[in-house]
């Protein structure tokens, strides 16, 4: 039933959120991306700071030791981050919603205008080429590191398993669409740019098998592996996302950027109490 459980919640989080950044990068939702970013923030702290840490602070080791693990952690994260292989498509620029200004220059913007330049120089074909194979590859390492993170949320309780597929669908939501703006100027067409990032996706199902073989075998450490998973929420919320929601300054764009992350928050809260209550 754990097994099952893990399948279905890491096919829903790793390929339901492409299917939903496609919908969110080129239907009708596109005006939604910025208010995206905002709700997965929420939902990654409410899932590690209202779930995840709790349940791992019931357990009978002690704050001390926890307290290290989710520090380490971040810094863990944060190392990958810098290997590019967990800090990836997020920054990929994509125009305002209708009907408001272009958000000012950032300079880490201008680090990936390259990927959306079809004149900068001759060089540009074989750059952009190699960008989509390193999007391929720092999403496949995401997706099966948010495989086993989840894994380790089923087999600490089904119901907390749930939270985290949903804040994991939520998180990959923003980082698909920056993957797919890119695959897109590679491959050129929708379809294939979807198929390619899908693939990529689906590598959360392969990442939740081994973390079920993984934890199982190290089940005296399952609440460590809970408390990892936080560190990884708390770092993409605080680290990839809210960074950018700080671009938008006019009190307007606050107001629904925190109203989004409230959202989350609830959501959160909501998916909780609907699962304890059956």
């Amino acid at each position: 039933m754990t097994l099952v459980a893990i399948l279905l919640g890491t096919l829903a989080a790793g390929i339901g959120s492409v299917w939903l950044a496609a919908a969110l990068s080129f239907g009708v939702l596109a005006r939604y991306t910025q208010h995206m970013l905002s709700l997965a923030a929420g939902a990654l702290l409410g899932t590690a700071f209202l779930h995840l840490l709790p349940e791992a602070f019931e357990s009978e080791f002690g704050a001390h030791e926890l307290f290290l693990t989710l520090l380490v952690g971040v810094i863990f994260f944060f190392l990958l981050d810098k290997a590019e292989l967990w800090h990836h498509g997020h920054e990929h620029h994509h125009p305002p919603p209708r009907g408001e200004p272009e958000p000012h220059d950032h300079p880490h913007d201008h680090a990936h205008d390259h990927v959306h330049d079809h004149h900068s120089h001759p060089g540009h074909q074989h750059r952009q080429a190699s960008g989509g194979w390193a999007v391929l590859v720092g999403d496949s390492v995401h997706c099966f590191g948010d495989g086993i993170l989840i894994a380790s949320a089923f087999m600490a309780d089904l119901n907390l398993g749930l939270i985290a597929a949903l804040a994991v669908l939520a998180h990959e939501v923003p980082h698909h669409m920056g993957d797919l703006a890119v695959l897109r100027g590679v491959s050129g067409t929708r379809k294939a740019a979807l198929l390619k990032v899908s693939l990529a996706g689906a590598i959360t199902a392969l990442g939740g098998l081994v973390g079920y073989w993984l934890i199982d075998l190290l089940r005296d450490y399952l609440t460590f592996f809970l408390v990892v998973a936080a560190s990884s929420f708390i770092y993409v919320a605080l680290a990839d996302l809210i960074p950018q929601l700080q671009r938008r300054l006019s009190l307007r764009e606050t107001c629904a950027q925190i109203a989004w992350l409230l959202v989350g928050i609830g959501l959160v809260m909501l998916v909780a109490r609907l699962a304890h209550s059956h």
